[in-house]
């Protein structure tokens, strides 16, 4: 089933072989269980078998009388005779007369291996005086004999049981054969049914390896058609999720990148033409290129610095979450950005309230949107910081007097180098960094809808469920 490592095996026939050998492992133990138990109940059948007989025989013995005649019985021979004629031997089984004088007689089934044994007769002959049970192995046939001494007087006789063993387990071995043919054909197809159904549990990860593989670089638009209502369910839409979260990053990334290009292509060209045109034994013009050369250096550093930053909030040390005094927070951040720019710095208010949040990155955010309203207020324009706990969020803002924010461009203003028309200062990534601030808060940055009065205010607004 599809890919798997050179020289390997895959899911499906791994899974597949773990189930036919857990089964051939059951069967196997079940039938073992099985022979031992039906091999105890055959010896044991054996030997009840055995203790009946003696059991009857010892009984008739003890009577003594003949029911035919109603007299003693003449003979150990003839108490012995008498009692075969009266009994019929169980299966694999024969009843021995062994008289004084003269040759056995039995009934039951002949046994030609008996017959022709000298190891038998000799067994017998050493039990005929103290009796006893014990077993003789004649041409690879094991046997249970038992030996009974019929004592009249001074006559004695030898009453015999013999039971084949080995013939009363064929039955058994018959039923293990067919038990492990059984078995055989039933781990066979409970392999198939494991195979197939392994390839059926298993197919949302094949069409997931499939749509991995069929990903390019430049492509990730293939998604998995997601069916069924279990884990694997679960893990196709946490694919598809996945590939949209990754396409969406890729299209981030190659629109920062397509901009950083475009952003950085202008202070280039104006580094190459300044150079070619400078006249270099002119003290005047090279200390004019010198001093407009360096500003675009600075510009491109601060455009460096600040697309590394975007890059960074990717990752999940970005923020480093501890709890906080809001009202410190947003008096540092006030008091740090006085030093931007003479403007008319106000405090509107402090949330008297503690804050899981990372204080430097939200110092950050406050102090870009600070120098955003700098850019867009003259001298002596009121610059406000503010923050409050409302309605189970934290919220930090920051509020100008200045031109505002100019109605086309308050749909796309938190985009990377989105800018006002014609504007000079800066690359367009300031309210985007406050963005991503925000968002690695679980939170976000809005422009308040249109004011009364002159100018624009931005809110951070934190969810407050980190409140002390």
């Amino acid at each position: 089933m599809g890919w798997r490592p050179s020289g390997g095996f895959s899911v499906r026939q791994r899974l597949t072989a773990a189930v036919a050998l857990l089964s051939a492992a059951a069967l196997l133990a079940v039938g073992a269980t099985l022979y031992v138990i039906e091999s105890r109940g055959v010896e044991q059948t054996i030997e009840d078998g055995i203790a009946q007989e003696v059991g009857e025989l010892r009984r008739l013995q003890s009577e003594g009388i003949d029911p035919e005649t109603g007299v003693r019985f003449e003979s150990p021979d003839r108490l012995i005779t008498f009692f075969l004629s009266r009994n019929l031997p169980e299966q694999s089984e024969m009843l021995w007369a062994f008289p004084e004088d003269g040759q056995p007689s039995f009934v039951g089934d002949p046994d030609a291996r008996l017959s022709r044994s000298t190891q038998f007769p000799r067994l017998v002959e050493d039990l005929r005086e103290s009796g006893g049970i014990r077993d003789l192995t004649i041409e690879r046939n094991r046997y249970r004999i038992a030996v009974q001494p019929v004592v009249q007087g001074d006559q004695q006789a030898a009453f015999v049981i013999t039971a084949d063993v080995t013939g009363a387990r064929a039955a058994l071995r018959e039923l293990m054969v067919t038990y492990v043919l059984l078995a055989a054909l039933s781990v066979l197809l409970i392999a198939a049914i494991a195979s197939w159904l392994a390839g059926r549990l298993l197919s949302p990860v094949t069409r997931l390896r499939d749509t991995a593989q069929s990903i390019t670089e430049g492509d990730l638009s293939s998604r998995l058609e997601v069916t069924g209502n279990d884990d694997l369910t679960d893990l196709q839409r946490t694919f598809n999720a996945m590939l949209d979260r990754l396409q969406e990053a890729f299209a981030s990334q190659r629109r920062l990148l397509d901009d950083a290009a475009h952003e950085l292509r202008t202070p280039l060209t104006v580094l190459r033409g300044h150079l070619e045109l400078v006249d270099p034994h002119d003290p005047q013009e090279v200390a004019v290129t010198r001093e407009l050369l360096t500003d675009e250096i600075d510009r491109m550093s601060r455009l460096v610095s600040d697309l590394l930053l975007l890059a960074k909030a990717e990752r999940p040390d970005f923020v480093r979450m501890e709890t906080h005094d809001v009202a410190e927070v947003t008096l540092g951040a006030l008091e740090r950005a006085k030093g931007l720019a003479d403007r008319s710095w106000v405090l509107d208010s402090v949330a008297r309230t503690h804050q899981v949040l990372d204080a430097q990155r939200i110092t950050q955010a406050l102090l870009q949107l600070a120098d955003n309203a700098v850019r867009h207020t003259a001298e002596g324009d009121e610059i406000a910081f503010g923050s409050r706990h409302d309605d189970g969020h934290l919220e930090l803002w920051v509020r100008d007097t200045g031109s505002g924010v100019p109605e086309a461009l308050q749909d796309r203003i938190f985009e990377r180098f989105s800018q006002e028309e014609g504007a000079r200062e800066g690359f367009g990534l300031g309210l985007s960094i406050v963005s991503v601030i925000a968002e690695a808060h679980h939170g976000r940055v809005v422009l308040d809808p249109g004011r009364e009065h002159r100018g624009a205010t931005f809110r951070l607004i934190i969810p407050g469920e980190g409140n002390v």
